[in-house]
Order: C-alpha cells, then sequence, then structure tokens
C-alpha cells in the first residue's frame, strides 16, 4: 500500500499536567505518515491538503492549550458555562487549580498525556475527515533533540492578541549563552536548571502567595484565566514573559550576577524561534 509522509509538520507548544511534575511545558515535533489507495491524481494525498487539513486541526485543537489527562485518579474537572474548571493532585501532595474558557484546554482521554496518547487523540480526530480512500493514518509526536541544557517553562501573556495569552501553555526551550564572545555551557545547565519546570509569572498578575501556593489571575480578549500552583514552581519577573524579555531578564541577571563581563543570550521559545538580547 502507497504511503506519504510529512516530517516536522507542525510543532505543538503547550502545557500539561503531570502525576510527579505538575505543570508542565512542552514542544513536540509532529510527523505524519498517510497510507491508501493513489486517487486520480496518482496520489494518496496532496500534499497541500495533508498542511492545509492536519496542520489547521493540530493547531486549533491542540497547540498553546492546557492538556488534561482525563482518566488521572488525582483529577476533578467541572466545565460549566464555557469555563473549565480544575483540580489537579499530585502524588508528591502539590496542588494545582486551574480555570479558564475551554478553548484554552484539551482533554487527553488517558490516565496520563504522552506522545502516543496525544497522538492517539489527533488521530481520533483527523480519520472521520479523511477521504475514502485513505485506509491508514499514523502521527508520531516527540521532542526535539537537543545536545545539552533545556528545561520546560509554562507561561500566559494577558496582552498577547493571540493564544498565547491562554494562562498554562508552555514551550521545551535551550539557551546559548556566550560570555565575552566564548559559549558557556556551565552557565547555560545553571540557567536551565533554575528554570526546570517552571511557570513563570508577571509580578503584576499574582494574586497573592499563601501557604506555599501562588495565586495568578488576569482578564484578556479570550476571558478570564486563573492558576493556582506551588511557589516552589514559580518564578515571577517584572514584565510580560516574552521570550524576548525574557532572554533581556537573563542577560542582565548575568551580567549583574558577573560584574565585567559581557553576555549574549539567544532564548529559544520551543524549536527554532526566539530572541537574542546582549548586555
Amino acid at each position: 500500500m502507497p504511503q506519504l509522509f510529512v516530517n516536522r509538520l507542525t510543532t505543538l507548544d503547550f502545557s500539561y499536567l503531570h502525576p510527579q511534575r505538575g505543570l508542565l511545558g512542552e514542544s513536540w515535533l509532529l510527523d505524519v505518515a498517510i497510507g491508501g489507495d493513489l486517487d486520480a491524481q496518482g496520489m494518496v494525498l496532496d500534499f497541500a491538503e495533508v498542511k492545509r487539513s492536519i496542520k489547521t486541526l493540530v493547531d486549533q485543537d491542540f497547540d498553546h492549550r492546557l492538556l488534561i489527562p482525563m482518566d488521572y485518579a488525582g483529577l476533578d474537572e467541572h466545565p460549566r458555562r464555557g469555563m473549565s474548571h480544575l483540580n489537579f493532585h499530585t502524588r508528591d501532595g502539590g496542588f494545582i487549580q486551574h480555570s479558564s474558557p475551554e478553548q484554552a484546554v484539551c482533554r487527553i482521554p488517558a490516565e496520563a498525556v504522552t506522545p502516543d496518547s496525544v497522538a492517539a487523540a489527533i488521530v481520533a480526530r483527523l480519520r472521520p475527515q479523511m477521504p475514502a480512500n485513505v485506509a491508514s493514518l499514523r502521527v508520531r509526536l516527540g521532542p526535539e533533540a537537543i545536545e545539552g541544557a533545556f528545561y520546560h517553562y509554562s507561561h500566559g501573556l494577558k496582552h498577547h492578541c493571540g493564544n498565547c495569552q491562554r494562562i498554562a501553555h508552555g514551550h521545551r526551550s535551550r539557551l546559548i549563552i556566550e560570555r565575552d564572545g566564548q559559549r558557556d555551557t556551565r552557565l547555560e545547565a545553571d540557567w536551565c536548571e533554575r528554570w526546570r519546570d517552571i511557570y513563570i509569572g508577571h509580578r503584576e498578575d499574582m494574586d497573592k502567595e499563601q501557604d506555599g501556593d501562588t495565586w495568578f489571575s488576569y482578564e484578556s480578549a479570550q476571558g478570564r484565566f486563573l492558576l493556582r500552583l506551588p511557589s516552589a514552581r514559580c518564578y515571577l519577573v517584572d514584565s510580560d514573559s516574552t521570550v524576548e524579555n525574557l532572554a533581556r531578564h537573563i542577560a542582565e541577571t548575568l551580567a549583574a550576577e558577573h560584574p565585567g563581563h559581557h553576555f549574549r543570550v539567544q532564548a529559544f521559545e520551543g524549536v527554532d524561534k526566539g530572541a537574542i538580547a546582549e548586555c
């Protein structure tokens, strides 16, 4: 049976709820393979149609959302009036509370959010849209191969006019730090450890800090958002947590910690995109 494939068709940048690690930002590359009979054009499916239909669905239904493992025992979710309200208990006793418009979450029918469980959910939504000649559809998800240090972070950009305004979406990112013109992998590893599995919040969005937890909330174009999570997993900045501001924050912090040195920071936001700052 003939098959066509498209590797790195798109990238999913999202956050999800992990039983041990809590709120976790992630970036996965998506590969797709489609098998079936050839149509009148001599194709299983036109590449343009693959990109249009599959990328559009994935971008709309999965990307820049909070992915929820619906079969996890520590989850309690109550959708009502177009909003999702959930409580999530991690296995180490941590607690996460999240409230958002429905369009900011994606429910995964599994005990855990994994590349396989998300791929199965994507296939289940795509399959009814495929033409009759398509006999097989395979989606593969996985992280970018990174040599060296990287970190997972979640955030929300309330001023963003698109889906970045959702309070709990995220990325798996790397850093390139140069000190006085030479790459410094030790500083890269140190900074990635500081931000391991972190939520980066704008200080003005923090409502309160109490009993070891931090509350964030804001109103944006898509609606009202609320997030509560352990303070140990939060890092506050004095600006919107855009990648431009994060690159600048890292560069300025390094310059303050290491006087007399010049730093160039290339901060990635997921895969193959980001910002550069020097200080």
